[in-house]
């Protein structure tokens, strides 16, 4: 697919692209690029691949790279690659998917450029890759405050594996836009000179909103933290209450059995085996015994 960059993202002819005074979007297919690649007059000094990692490369007489977009809907799961060549004149997409394709007809339908460029094409391009975050951090972080209240009610008896699976996603995030931040950096350096100087400031933006994402991604990721040092907490106060009352009944019955033993020894002359209240006389004695402790451990506020 062949696009002119104009007051909106043009569809166009191949023969379109060459020559004009606008700058040009190609979207090809990996083997598309192998078989065309010469047409464009880049002097590439290394091959694009779509690996998993956004990254920008600076050549001789070209910038190139690849990007590499989580799927919002499955972070840890397949990602959506491409790779990207641009100079002066334009940029072709390479892509084997029709990820890049489906973002091509957005732009065309839904963006007008008063001052049309590469740069400003780049930055709604890029701003699009991540233009859902916000919201989808936002459902995150509600769902974080969903867990914290279930904590505190001690609705959840066990750690949630939904916790190790939000801050798994948040780490795969923190990274994607790390990544972001040095692709936007190096678009912003303008080595090659291929962008205006007056143009740089979309790239500074797209950078600034890549970091702000991120720093809300740590503070996410240290409440996930902060989680489950009250799950553990909570786990500890219960485990305390269970000893706690453990600990009541052992003293409890430690001086009852004190006596169940001394009377259970049976010897010949023990008085109290023959005396008519002695049984009576061990219930009285134990019942207080009870009570006594029970009374004592209440004041001590142990129960």
């Amino acid at each position: 697919m062949y696009y002119l960059i104009e007051e909106t993202l043009t569809p166009c002819e191949e023969g379109d692209i060459y020559g004009g005074s606008a700058q040009y979007v190609v979207v090809l297919t990996s083997p598309d690029w192998q078989r065309q690649r010469e047409r464009f007059d880049m002097l590439i000094d290394m091959e694009m691949d779509a690996s998993q990692e956004t990254k920008a490369v600076v050549n001789k007489d070209s910038l190139t790279g690849t990007l590499s977009i989580p799927d919002r809907a499955d972070i840890s799961g397949p990602r959506h690659n491409f790779s990207f060549a641009l100079d002066e004149k334009g940029i072709i997409l390479v892509d084997d998917s029709d990820y890049v394709e489906k973002m091509m007809r957005r732009l065309s339908a839904t963006k007008k450029w008063r001052l049309p460029g590469l740069e400003r094409f780049l930055y709604d391009l890029l701003e699009m890759t991540i233009g859902d975050d916000l919201a989808f951090l936002e459902r995150s972080e509600h769902r974080l405050n969903q867990i914290e209240e279930a904590i505190l009610r001690n609705e959840v008896k066990i750690y949630p594996k939904e916790m190790n699976d939000i801050r798994g996603d948040l780490l795969d995030l923190r990274m994607h836009y790390e990544q972001l931040i040095d692709l936007g950096q190096e678009l912003q350096e303008n080595e090659n000179g291929f962008f205006m100087e007056e143009n740089l400031r979309y790239f500074h933006l797209f950078t600034e909103r890549v970091v702000r994402l991120r720093d809300i991604v740590i503070g996410q990721r240290e409440y996930v933290m902060q989680l489950r040092d009250l799950m553990q907490s909570q786990l500890d106060v219960k485990q305390n209450r269970i000893m706690t009352v453990l600990t009541v009944v052992t003293s409890i019955f430690l001086p009852l059995t004190l006596i169940a033993g001394w009377y259970g020894m049976n010897f010949r002359y023990m008085p109290e085996l023959e005396w008519r209240y002695g049984y009576p006389a061990i219930i009285v004695i134990s019942i207080t015994i009870v009570v006594l402790c029970l009374t004592w451990f209440k004041r001590k506020k142990w129960m």
